[in-house]
């Protein structure tokens, strides 16, 4: 028998509405569920026509659905019908998802039914958790900025003192050397001013790296030697990191090319995966950083390998995406920046994420001018402000197994 006019209406009104439609007769079995119930519980109409609705509800709300409808039935009161309120659905695989559900009520000649409108609140929540997300971030950011321009004015700060403690310790050397003349000095005294002279050389130094790193500046590319980008890296990591008891190894060759490149950046990247090396070590029996480079024919790779348990695979495949960290506290943006950057200058950053008893090694390839005359190198941070200039004081093993890392 052809369907009415009216019936016709009804099929394209139900099968076209965006939100999920479920009609239920008294006994709570389902009489109607048009197609956005379909797509939104994963089941087909005719296995869910003449089911009860519970089918469709995680235990708790069942059961509490059935008690709202007797009462009612019972009573009058209307406790859910006509209001609108947030439960959760069960998909046919057995996960819940929560749904905005709104009861209606309609009396006809086959007996009283109810209608409910189903709509998914999943987009929704996952909007408001980006929102609530970017929010906390841009508090992060903000601080962030507010420790940049502090970081800058205490770096200057710094400077003074330091460069007053240079002077003093010279003012004591050449007053020891007066007094004793031609004869002999004492060699203990001698070899502790020379030891503070070189520490008071060497905060300078990380001060000035500090400065650099946290001004706000445009890029700057210029030839770059990767030795001493390494070490004036090292030294920086190094500053508020606890790496007591960590072994790092620096395996260079002599004859790297240098690199064209933003110091201050490609300086970016290695802290960043220098102390997530650290982080992932720590607490390990045998606690090793190896750091390594190798020259291509048109590019240098730096490898930084550690000895801890591999990135696990559902962290590894979504390393490189901005706001993702497996880290209690940090931002998520320290890879997916550092692989712009590695990007920007014409390289890339990839990593083997190890696992079954082998660390994870990141790689960072940039493109070296071995073919190229450069004149300006990258020298390092330079002396402290308003004193001669310094040697930068050079990095060993054993710095940085007494040092600080993250």
């Amino acid at each position: 028998m052809p369907k009415t006019v009216s019936e016709v209406r009804l099929d394209s009104l139900l099968n076209t509405a965006v939100d999920g439609i479920i009609l239920i007769d008294d006994a709570m079995r389902i009489l109607v569920f048009n197609s956005a119930c379909e797509q939104l519980f994963g089941y087909e109409a005719e296995e869910v026509i003449g089911e009860n609705v519970s089918m469709l509800m995680p235990h708790e709300y069942a059961h509490e659905h059935d008690d709202y409808v007797n009462h009612y039935m019972e009573t009058g009161e209307r406790r859910i019908i006509g209001i609108g309120r947030e439960v959760r659905g069960k998909h046919r695989d057995g996960t819940d998802f929560p749904i905005e559900l709104s009861v209606g009520e309609a009396l006809t000649p086959a007996g009283r039914q109810f209608v409910g409108i189903v709509r998914d609140l999943r987009p929704r929540k996952a909007v408001e958790r980006r929102l609530n997300q970017l929010q906390a971030e841009l508090v992060h950011l903000a601080r962030v900025s507010a420790m940049d321009e502090m970081g800058s004015a205490v770096a200057h700060e710094l400077n003074q003192p330091l460069t007053a403690v240079m002077l003093y310790l010279q003012a004591v050397t050449r007053r020891i050397a007066g007094l004793n003349g031609d004869g002999p000095q004492d060699p203990m005294i001698t070899e502790t001013i020379d030891k503070a002279k070189r520490e008071a050389e060497r905060a300078g130094n990380i001060i000035q790296r500090m400065r650099h790193f946290v001004e706000k500046r445009e890029p700057d590319r210029r030839s770059v030697a990767l030795h001493t980008l390494v070490d004036d890296t090292l030294e920086l990591t190094s500053v508020g990191t606890n790496s007591e008891g960590i072994q790092t190894h620096v395996e260079l060759p002599d004859d790297l090319a240098p690199i064209e490149a933003d110091p201050v950046q490609i300086q970016q990247i290695l802290v960043n995966l220098l102390r997530n090396a650290f982080e992932a070590v720590r607490g390990s029996t045998d606690p090793k950083v190896f750091i390594r480079a190798r020259q291509m024919p048109e590019t240098v790779m730096i490898s930084i390998e550690d000895s801890g348990p591999g990135i696990p695979q559902e962290v590894h495949e979504r390393l490189f995406k901005a706001f993702s960290t497996s880290k209690r506290t940090g931002m998520g943006l320290g890879l997916s920046i550092s692989r712009s950057i590695a990007q920007n200058h014409g390289g890339d950053l990839s990593v083997d994420p190890g696992g079954n008893g082998k660390g994870a090694t990141f790689q960072l390839t940039l493109p070296h001018n071995a073919n190229k005359q450069s004149k300006q190198l990258y020298p390092g941070a330079g002396a402290i402000a308003g004193s001669q200039p310094m040697t930068p004081h050079p990095i060993t093993v054993e710095d940085h197994d007494e040092g600080g890392r993250q």
